[in-house]
């Protein structure tokens, strides 16, 4: 009895250290690592469309235009969230706009590991005058900020709604980062 409970024990042991040991590799994944577990691939950024920069850096903070969901054929996903596109598409949108806003990153910075924190997230959501869950839209985005940064993801937020966006777009977010 005094080997069962003595491997009992090498085993318990074990298994703790395992699960720490994976815990902090999941902590220790850098944000591109964490991107490839999550099965995104940032997209090449195409030229802006019209009289601006994707972003300015002004010290050490980063102004992000305005981005939409492009997909990876460069068309937008488009339509009203609320009448022609569900909540859970207007969330997708919000999440391809998301992944739109790291590539950019990516581009400035070399490294999303320069990211000290996602300080500010402005969405607007496409829908009608009586839509009232943009909110829930932008979580698209927002989820995956804190995904791939944990609580340097986390961030102040708007999200409002308009009854127009540029080329029928169902979201557009902008953000403003903190970077090393």
């Amino acid at each position: 009895m005094l080997n069962y409970s003595k491997n009992f024990r090498t085993i318990v042991t074990l298994s703790i250290f395992l699960m720490l040991a994976s815990i902090n590799f999941a902590y220790s994944q850098t944000p591109e690592e964490k991107l490839v577990s999550l099965g995104i691939t940032l997209p090449t950024i195409a030229a802006p469309v019209g009289s601006y920069v994707h972003a300015i850096r002004v010290g050490n903070i980063i102004y992000l235009s305005g981005k939409g969901p492009r997909k990876d054929d460069g068309a937008y996903v488009t339509g009203k969230v609320g009448s022609t596109l569900t909540i859970e598409e207007g969330q997708q949108a919000a999440k391809l706009a998301a992944v739109i806003q790291l590539a950019v990153l990516k581009q400035e910075l070399g490294s999303l590991s320069n990211i000290k924190r996602i300080v500010r997230v402005n969405g607007f959501v496409n829908c009608d005058a009586g839509f009232q869950d943009q909110p829930k839209v932008i979580n698209g985005f927002s989820d995956l900020m804190i995904a791939v940064f944990g609580e340097k993801g986390r961030h102040a937020r708007t999200a409002l709604g308009t009854n127009a966006l540029p080329f029928n777009m169902a979201v557009e977010v902008e953000m403003i980062v903190e970077v090393e």
